[in-house]
């Protein structure tokens, strides 16, 4: 690691620290390019944002929990069906080509731009924000479930897709989808650390530099997630899953030009 990597490194988990607090993603999508452009190979990129994704995610838990927004029961009925799946996703990962998965990763994120106009449409013909017709608890095992595979399948959090579908079919306020999809990546991180951990693929030093810039970053967006009006944050969220769907997009191009 270079004089300059360092820096360059903090500033990556900084960034990835806002996003995580703001939108309840794990800031995977920040970090994993970022090692890769210095030059660790993907499994590494993968296992080391990991480890920084731990430490982002607990530092704004507890952060939300002394702020009085972060609900235990919340999040072990969306973490633990997440963490008994995320094998799931990696089994099929390693069985599904690369481009395959990134088409159909970016399919889901612009799915979930129009799942979220939908539950405001819903909201505001109801009157008030109201889950759709499922049994609550089938429905939090399910969209955690889901958010496992996901995290296994593509390298990330899960808070992709586990703050849409909380806001459609939980029916729950945006801001607190957010706060708890923030709580259940702290378990699917620790699965995913403690794999790779023993498979010797993470990078503690690089990891842990990562993990300190999220952990100031996602300090100061835990505190401002509060104070910012709720279709500020839910632009937000739509922008960034449409600039992702693009990214994806462009990844899956580059992954099937390079099959032989």
């Amino acid at each position: 690691m270079n004089d300059f990597s360092w820096l360059i490194l903090v500033a990556g988990g900084l960034i990835s620290g806002v996003i995580a607090g703001l939108l309840g993603i794990g800031g995977g999508i920040i970090t994993i390019p970022l090692l890769v452009t210095l030059g660790y190979t993907p499994v590494q990129a993968i296992a080391t944002s990991s480890l920084a994704i731990v430490i982002t995610s607990i530092s704004g838990s507890i952060q939300n929990w002394w702020m009085g927004y972060f609900d235990f029961k919340r999040v072990i009925y969306l973490g633990i069906p997440a963490f008994f799946t995320t094998g799931i996703g990696v089994y099929f990962a390693n069985k599904i080509p690369s481009y395959i998965i990134l088409f159909s990763f970016g399919i889901i994120l612009l799915a979930n731009i129009y799942l979220i106009d939908l539950r405001k449409q819903l909201a505001s013909k109801e009157g008030e924000h109201t889950a759709l017709a499922f049994n609550p608890l089938l429905t939090k095992l399910g969209t955690g479930g889901a958010a496992g595979i996901l995290a296994g399948l593509f390298g990330l959090g899960g808070g992709t897709i586990m703050v849409p579908l909380q806001i459609l079919l939980l029916g729950e306020e945006i801001k607190v989808a957010i706060q708890t999809s923030l709580g259940v990546i702290v378990i699917t991180a620790l699965a995913a650390c403690t794999g790779h951990t023993l498979e010797g693929n993470i990078l503690f030093i690089q990891g842990i530099i990562l993990g300190c810039g999220g952990l100031i970053g996602v300090q100061m967006s835990t505190r401002t997630l509060p104070k910012i009006p709720d279709t500020v944050v839910s632009l937000a969220l739509r922008i960034f899953l449409g600039i992702l769907s693009i990214y994806i997009f462009w990844e899956a191009w580059i992954n099937y030009q390079l099959i032989p």
